[in-house]
C-alpha cells in the first residue's frame, strides 16, 4: 500500500539534506554558506530536522551548486554521507525491522515523508524482486539530482542495515552512462546498470530475508506509528498557506519580504494574497507565527539577549520585539525565560510555544 499525493501538491525536502549538501560543498572549496544566502536560505536553519524546504529553493539550490562545484555527481557524492538515522522516524522504523524485506516495504509506503512526489513500486521478475523509483512530476534537475542520491544510497543503507553489501543486488538507471560516473563506480558497493528502461533496486529474492542487525520490535511499532502521524499531518499541510510559510521558516535574510517569497513560489504578489485569503490566512499573520515560535527557541534554547533575539527576528530593536512579544504571549520575554518548566504536553507538530486568546 502506498500513499498517494497530488502532482499539484509541493511538499517540500527535508532541510536537513540542503545542509548535509552544503556541508558537502564546503569540503570541495565551494562557499557554502554564500550559496544558501542567494538562493534565499539560512543556513543555521537547514540544520533543523522539523523545517521542510520549498520545492523551487531546493531545485534552485541544487541547480546552482552543481554548476558552482563543477561537480555533477553530487547526488552520488551525498548518498555516501546518508546515514539511517538522518531519515527521522522512516529510518528508525527501518533500523529496527525484522528483515530487509520489512525494511523494503516501509521505505516504499513512507518514501513520501523523505522524497515527495517519488513513488516505489514491487514486482517480482523470476527469482529477482524489481523495486521501481519513478516521479510524478518533472523536477528538472532536482529529478536527476534525487534519483541518484536515493538510488545510490539504497545499496549503502542496505550494508548499513545487513552488515554487508546485498549479495547479488544492483542499480538499474535509466539512459547512457554518465561521462562523470567512471570516478565513483569503485564506490558503489553494487553493480550499476545503465541504459536500463527503468531506475530501480534489483534485489534476489531470498535476499529479502536478511535479519537487520538493529532489530527492535518496540522502536519499530513506535517508529512506524509516528510515520503514519507525519504523513497525515504532511498531507494535511498541503496548502498554500503551508507552501508560504515553508519559505518563511527557512528564508535569509528573516523575515522574508512579501515580494521575494511571492516569486520563490512563482506567483505575483496579489495572487498570494488572494491564495492566503482563500484559506483565511495572511502573510502577516504566518510571518508573526514563525517569529513567536523562533522567538520561544531561541529563549529557551539560547543565552542570546533580547537585543540579538531582536535583530535574529528582524525587529529594530528589543523593545520593538518585547512589545511584539507581550502582545502575543501576555509575558514579558524575560518572564518567558525565567518561567517554571510547563507540564510536559502531546507534540502539537509545531513549535511548542502559543499565543494567548
Amino acid at each position: 500500500m502506498r500513499a498517494s499525493v497530488s502532482t499539484t501538491q509541493d511538499l517540500g525536502m527535508p532541510a536537513i539534506y540542503l545542509h548535509l549538501l552544503a556541508e558537502l560543498l564546503r569540503t570541495i572549496g565551494v562557499d557554502e554558506k554564500a550559496l544558501l544566502k542567494r538562493v534565499g536560505l539560512d543556513p543555521v536553519r537547514l540544520k533543523s530536522t522539523d523545517l521542510r524546504v520549498s520545492q523551487s529553493q531546493a531545485s534552485e539550490f541544487v541547480t546552482r551548486a552543481i554548476i558552482e562545484s563543477g561537480e555533477p555527481g553530487l547526488g552520488i557524492m551525498l548518498a555516501r554521507e546518508l546515514k539511517l538515522p538522518l531519515h527521522g522516524a522512516l529510518g528508525t522504523a527501518v533500523m529496527s525491522s525484522r528483515t530487509l524485506e520489512e525494511a523494503l516495504e516501509l521505505m516504499t509506503r513512507y518514501l513520501t515523508l523523505r522524497a515527495p512526489h517519488f513513488q516505489v513500486t514491487r514486482r517480482q521478475q523470476e527469482d529477482q524482486a524489481v523495486f521501481t523509483i519513478t516521479c510524478d512530476i518533472d523536477l528538472g534537475p532536482l529529478q536527476g539530482f534525487i534519483m541518484d542520491a536515493m538510488l545510490f544510497g539504497c545499496a549503502s543503507m542496505g550494508a548499513q542495515l545487513t552488515g554487508a553489501p546485498v549479495a547479488g543486488s544492483s542499480i538499474h538507471r535509466r539512459g547512457p552512462e554518465p561521462a562523470y560516473f567512471y570516478r565513483f563506480r569503485q564506490q558503489i558497493p553494487v553493480p550499476v546498470v545503465y541504459g536500463a528502461t527503468e531506475d530501480a533496486i534489483v534485489i534476489p529474492r531470498q535476499q529479502l530475508a536478511l535479519p537487520i542487525c538493529f532489530t527492535d520490535d518496540q522502536l519499530a511499532a513506535s517508529s512506524k506509528a509516528q510515520c503514519e502521524e507525519a504523513l497525515r499531518l504532511l498531507t494535511e499541510d498541503a496548502g498554500f498557506a503551508c507552501r508560504v510559510r515553508r519559505v518563511i521558516e527557512t528564508s535569509h535574510p528573516f523575515p522574508p519580504k512579501l515580494a521575494r517569497v511571492a516569486a520563490t513560489l512563482f506567483v505575483s504578489e496579489r495572487t498570494l494574497k488572494r491564495r492566503l485569503q482563500a484559506e483565511e490566512a495572511s502573510f502577516q499573520n504566518l510571518v508573526d507565527q514563525v517569529r513567536l515560535e523562533r522567538a520561544g527557541e531561541l529563549l529557551e534554547k539560547t543565552s542570546m539577549n533580547l537585543s540579538q533575539i531582536a535583530d535574529a527576528l528582524g525587529y529594530a530593536d528589543a523593545a520593538n520585539f518585547t512589545r511584539a512579544f507581550k502582545r502575543w504571549t501576555g509575558q514579558s520575554p524575560s518572564q518567558y525565560r525565567h518561567r517554571e518548566p510547563p507540564p510536559q504536553a502531546a507534540p502539537t507538530g509545531r513549535g511548542s510555544i502559543r499565543a494567548t486568546a
